[in-house]
């Protein structure tokens, strides 16, 4: 019997730069172990998606319209639906990273290290239980 390859990480991007926001898909469709399942361009309508679609992962900008990274994350993780989120910055200043870990953000990943790291990273924390 052949053996099935697993099934892949459903990935939500949540980014109010659109072009940032498409890089990002265009990166991860490169790695069969993931797939990009919804894009959202403000906190809001990433809780929305995140809830409605069920994504392994969201992959969070900080700084967003409507409803922020942190705030977004929270309301995302309250909903206790195993739902991990990885906060994306540009910056890696030590307040952004006690707000995301208070928000339940589940890693940190500044937008200079994608490229080498974000793969890796989701791969990563769907493996780890969630608190």
């Amino acid at each position: 019997m052949p053996k099935r390859s697993p099934k892949p990480l459903r990935v939500l991007i949540a980014d109010d730069h659109r072009l940032f926001a498409e890089a990002l898909e265009a990166i991860l469709a490169t790695d069969e172990r993931i797939e990009v399942v919804g894009q959202a361009s403000d906190g809001e309508q990433a809780v929305e998606l995140a809830r409605r679609l069920g994504p392994d992962v969201v992959l969070m900008d900080v700084s967003m319209p409507v409803l922020d990274g942190f705030e977004a994350t929270r309301e995302i993780r309250a909903a206790g639906e195993g739902i991990r989120v990885l906060m994306l910055t540009g910056s890696n200043s030590r307040d952004d990273v006690d707000r995301s870990r208070e928000a339940g953000a589940s890693g940190y990943v500044t937008k200079d290290r994608i490229a080498s790291e974000l793969v890796a990273t989701i791969v990563e924390v769907t493996r780890r239980r969630l608190p």
